[in-house]
């Protein structure tokens, strides 16, 4: 028996077998149960397995959760950089104080049965939920049945939970002083097709700044593009080709992939980036320092959103009694490289 032949009984891929025999994050309970069901009935052993299902019985686990939906977090969004490193700092802070840290994603039209499961879940001492673009009605419904709860990346002032979220707003304002103090005058807006709650406050952060300096958006130099494609994009290169006169001299784009995206349909229409157009991007990546030219874009303190959620969890899940629920905003800061440049 290999695992080959396990992960064709169980209907999963070859990773998740590896992960669940030797005891590491990343599939289900249901899923780990079932694969170390098929070891045991069929007779696989390794050595590694007996330390897995020990670790695995005594072990203190924190469960991280994503819900998807149809826009920007989607069925494999754990590949996109943002989340990849936010996940990875959460890891991190969890082992850094003797968890481990068991990861799932639901649907979003199964919201409310997987919660129930989840409210019954012995194994994990406290939730720390994904919540990007959640409706307040869904994670008021999450906080109502789970007890340990923070959430992540989403913020409803309304409701009775924890949450720890980036100071959009603010990555916004900074993201156009920055290219007002560079000279700029007309600048253009690139947002995304798919809207959600960091989105829009990115944007009015944008619109205070420019407010400031008595300017405003003009509706022409705003583009629409896909959020997660890094290749250059038509809907940009047509709407640019379709600008006659007053073009714009810089771009902030609402996250950083959509900014990579920029500045490739850039060199696509023989613009210099940033002598000609200078851009700005929102996220922090480490594809960032990659793209040539670097991105200068707005920081996002991962790390520390991570610290936080985990150790506000785990002083939920130590103290006893009700506890004040706290809203934590953490601000952005503006990283400068090589992608904008003063106006000549």
């Amino acid at each position: 028996m290999k695992i080959d032949d396990i992960a064709k009984l169980a209907n999963v891929s070859k990773s998740a077998v590896s992960l669940a025999l030797n005891g590491k994050p990343g599939v289900s309970p249901e899923t780990r149960d079932k694969i170390l069901r098929i070891a045991q009935d069929t007779g696989y052993v390794q050595r590694s397995q007996v330390h897995a299902q020990q670790v695995y019985r005594t072990n203190r686990f924190l469960r991280l959760v994503a819900l998807t939906n149809s826009g920007i977090v989607l069925d494999e969004f754990e590949k996109q950089p943002f989340f990849t490193e936010l996940i990875r700092h959460i890891e991190d802070q969890c082992s850094g104080n003797g968890y481990s840290l068991l990861f799932s994603s639901i649907q979003a039209d199964q919201l409310a049965e997987e919660v129930q499961r989840l409210s019954t879940d012995a194994e994990a001492s406290g939730l720390i939920l994904l919540g990007t673009n959640l409706a307040r009605e869904q994670v008021a419904l999450v906080s109502e049945q789970i007890e340990h709860l923070v959430v992540l990346d989403t913020c409803h002032p309304a409701v009775a939970a924890d949450f720890v979220v980036m100071n959009n707003e603010m990555g916004g304002c900074q993201a156009a002083r920055h290219l007002l103090e560079l000279g700029h005058r007309r600048i253009g807006y690139v947002q995304s097709k798919s809207r959600m709650h960091n989105f829009d406050a990115r944007r009015r952060g944008f619109d205070a700044a420019l407010e400031e300096f008595g300017l405003a958006l003009a509706p022409e130099h705003i583009f629409t593009i896909a959020p997660t494609v890094v290749s250059s994009q038509k809907e940009f290169v047509q709407g640019w080709a379709s600008l006659r006169e007053g073009l714009p001299t810089a771009l902030f784009c609402e996250c950083d992939y959509m900014a990579i995206s920029v500045i490739k349909s850039a060199h696509e229409l023989g613009i210099r980036v940033p002598d000609e157009l200078s851009v700005i991007g929102f996220d922090d990546i480490a594809e960032a320092e990659v793209i040539t030219p670097e991105l200068t874009t707005i920081h996002v303190e991962k790390e520390t959103i991570a610290a936080l959620a985990v150790e506000r969890l785990l002083r939920l899940t130590e103290q006893e009694g009700p506890s004040p629920r706290l809203k934590t905003l953490v601000d952005t800061s503006l990283v400068v490289r090589k992608s904008t440049k003063a106006l000549q």
